[in-house]
């Protein structure tokens, strides 16, 4: 038998055992996407307890749509999709949004160009993880998630010149605050 097929065969099994609610099935949906997932939800939250919230409630979401999943289409895709409108939807309930003026945003300048490059992942998530919500969300998906100003701004229901400007801001403010912890981290 084919590989690919056997892996479809035993994900098209476990699917079905999770619209049985079988809870085998579920739990080992769970912590397979486990790590990969809270990935998703940390660069969206203010904290990991916050990134744990959304990622329960995105599980939820996850079993009670698993029928709607299309075998043949990327599982984890597919749940990544709902953590990442989980996170957004989260967002919207917890947050206010302020609109902030575009021409402002470009004024602002650049301390180091380069800190970035010199950060460890974990350092770059948890400056993500520092920003004002509306930023980081506004960052997380145009920079991370692919959206369009446009997607954004219907999503978030913000203008797109209110995305720019927050994508803009929130780059100069990751800068100088990473720029800040090589500092620290020099003396």
């Amino acid at each position: 038998m084919d590989f690919s097929l056997t892996i479809q065969l035993q994900e098209t099994d476990l699917i079905q055992a999770c619209v049985r609610k079988e809870r085998w099935a579920q739990k080992w949906l769970y912590e397979e996407h486990y790590g990969k997932m809270m990935a998703v939800c940390l660069r969206y939250a203010n904290n990991p307890d916050e990134a744990l919230d959304i990622l329960h409630e995105g599980f939820i979401k996850v079993f009670k749509h698993i029928d709607q999943y299309q075998p043949g289409t990327s599982l984890t895709a597919w749940i990544r999709r709902i953590m990442v409108n989980t996170s957004i939807d989260y967002y919207r309930k917890t947050i206010r949004r302020r609109t902030e003026d575009l021409e402002q945003a470009y004024s602002l300048q650049a301390a180091d160009p380069d800190a970035i490059s010199q950060c460890t992942e974990k350092e770059i998530l948890e400056t993500i993880q520092e920003l004002s919500p509306a930023y980081r969300a506004v960052f997380n998906l145009y920079v991370i998630e692919g959206f369009s100003h446009k997607e954004i701004a219907d999503m978030l229901e913000i203008t797109e010149s209110t995305s720019r400007s927050n994508l803009v801001k929130a780059r100069m403010k990751l800068q100088a605050m990473l720029t800040a912890r090589m500092k620290k981290h020099e003396e």
